[in-house]
């Protein structure tokens, strides 16, 4: 029976890996712990706690009204399945009565990066709240398995990832289930979480809620499919404490922000098929290779670098410090990276120091390769405009924003005219030292915040996260100077210069045109059509084919038709 398990994780991991470890940035290959609930009877106590301490004040977090207990009614093997069963009956337990029951469990075993798959069914009843979920081992938590020994940190400084809840969406269609970060940045009205709807009933089909953490994001999927992945821009204690060690929690809570229990409800259970651990345990010895970094379009406020390397791992991180900043990006091995650093003065010079590493910190022989640029002269401030440049993640249609001095004040205004996004809010990030805070409503997705107390003639870098039900997207980084008094209709455009470079050309034309949408047309000198594409504010023609010669490119956009000589070495 051991062998045919053995033989079926074996088959579930090729088949799963050939789509939906693919949509993940590391692929952890290694079964390095599981329970495949394969002996009926008491749950497996090496492999998991009960944890039944009431918390402070005797009641669970969230209103929840039930106790846990480790009573074999409310947590069995039976058939291959672990059942969790959430059970209406009066219980007296530490002194405290209640009049519901159910079983939280904590796994023994904690790691720090890897993939997670539970196979379950869950209920659906009304007030129930089923729970895939981890907590770092460090974390405080009166009763906890790691507690006495490891339990150093508060909530939620310690992190917590939840990979599957329901229960607490009531609002969503049937069959929805979300996924959520816990962290300093994020807790209480959490913002970091994405859901998505099964494609049949979670309560009598099985499904398959996985998890895949890297030190670069965690993504979540729901039968091998991706649905969220969370990677915020900054990650420091405030945003990613998942750094260190985690375990796992498997439970049913009752009530609270589940909402009100049915009154006919007296019994639902949680049934999970297995629960699969899968880490990388060969030594990654080999290095990142084939490393390359140049300077591509440069603008009077970033610069990009264009990056590649090769690694076995599959995935390369990048580190790219300058001055007293640091920004962390990675890419799928062999893939070239288009990085821009948003938020630099205009007229000076950079030095910009990049490295090249993989997942188990091994670093590329040529670390580091330093880069100098020097952005270009921009005598317009543009203190409003539109755009869909995004600092993570896109916008799909938009965002109108605008910068205006109050005496010593800023006030920022920002509109996200993506339609489709639902349950918007809206924070204003700076870029040095990383700061968020809240902004304030206005109307519809109109949000704006002040900022008391600027020096007049200082350069500022803010941008805004939109969030929103399922996700989130970030605008790019702003550069603006307090005090500047210019027009502030979010319709307007300024005119700035448009830039073809190199030219003559030898394989890459890059384009750096003033608008988020351009209509460009190439033609040889017969007039004949090479390209007719609507591109964006940065674009990229490869020219590397064509013969030598004589092209001529035609740009429309909001600065009227303009057209280029351009020569092909």
């Amino acid at each position: 029976m051991k062998n045919y398990i053995k033989y079926l994780i074996l088959l579930t991991y090729f088949l799963t890996s050939q789509f939906g470890y693919a949509q993940v940035d590391v692929v952890y290959k290694d079964l390095v712990w599981s329970d495949e609930f394969s002996t009926n009877g008491a749950v497996n106590t090496s492999n998991w706690f009960h944890q039944t301490q009431l918390p402070g004040g005797g009641s669970w977090f969230n209103g929840e009204v039930q106790h846990y207990t480790n009573q074999q009614t409310n947590s069995f093997v039976d058939s291959g399945n672990l059942y969790i069963v959430a059970k209406k009956e009066n219980y007296t337990n530490q002194g405290v009565t209640k009049q519901y029951t159910s079983a939280r469990l904590n796994s023994k075993f904690a790691f720090k990066y890897g993939r997670i798959d539970v196979r379950a069914k869950l209920p659906i009843e009304s007030g129930t709240w089923p729970a895939i979920w981890m907590l770092g081992k460090n974390v405080n938590e009166p009763g906890g398995y790691f507690a006495a020994n490891y339990g150093t940190t508060n909530w939620p400084a310690c992190g917590e990832i939840d990979i599957m809840e329901h229960g607490i969406t009531r609002s969503e269609p049937k069959n929805y289930i979300q996924s959520a970060l816990h962290t300093p940045s994020s807790f209480g009205n959490t913002k970091d979480i994405g859901g998505i709807v099964a494609d049949s009933n979670i309560d009598s089909n099985y499904h398959i809620y996985s998890m895949n953490w890297s030190p670069n994001q965690i993504s979540f999927l729901l039968d091998n499919v991706l649905y969220y992945t969370y990677n915020p821009t900054v990650k420091d204690a405030s945003t990613w404490p998942f750094d260190k060690e985690q375990y796992i929690l498997l439970n049913i809570a009752m009530g609270g922000i589940a909402g009100t229990i049915d009154a006919n409800f007296t019994q639902s259970s949680m049934v999970i098929d297995y629960v699969r651990v899968y880490q990388n345990t060969t030594p990654d010895t080999q290095a990142p290779s084939n490393f390359t970094a140049s300077v591509g379009a440069v603008t009077g406020n970033s610069v990009e670098l264009l990056l590649n390397a090769t690694d076995d791992s599959g995935t390369v991180s990048y580190k790219v410090n300058y001055g007293s900043e640091t920004i962390s990006s990675y890419s799928t091995s062999g893939t070239p990276k288009s990085l821009v650093i948003y938020g630099l003065s205009p007229n000076t010079d950079y030095t910009f120091s990049v490295a090249a590493t993989d997942a188990s910190s091994n670093v590329a022989l040529n670390n580091p390769i330093v880069l100098s640029a020097k952005t270009t002269e921009d005598t317009t401030i543009k203190c409003s405009g539109t755009s869909t440049e995004a600092s993570q993640n896109s916008f799909s249609t938009g965002y109108n924003y605008s910068f205006e001095t109050i005496e010593t004040d800023v006030k920022f205004t920002f509109e996200l005219l993506d339609t489709e996004k639902v349950g918007v809010v809206a924070y204003l990030w700076k870029q040095s030292p990383f700061e968020e805070s809240e902004m304030s409503n206005v109307s519809g997705t109109i949000f704006t915040k002040t900022i008391t107390g600027q020096t007049l003639g200082t350069t500022i870098n803010y941008a805004v996260k939109f969030a929103f039900a399922n996700g989130l997207a970030v605008t790019k980084y702003f550069s603006y100077v307090v005090g500047s008094n210019c027009p502030l209709s979010v319709n307007s455009f300024f005119k700035q210069k448009q830039y073809l470079y190199p030219n003559p050309v030898n394989n890459i034309l890059n384009l750096q045109l003033v608008d988020d949408n351009n209509k460009i047309t190439l033609k040889n000198i017969l007039g004949q059509i090479l390209v007719d594409d609507e591109v964006k504010s940065y674009h990229t023609i490869d020219m590397s084919a064509f013969k030598s010669g004589v092209y001529f490119l035609q740009v429309n956009n909001s600065q009227g038709i303009q057209n280029f000589k351009i020569s092909k070495k």
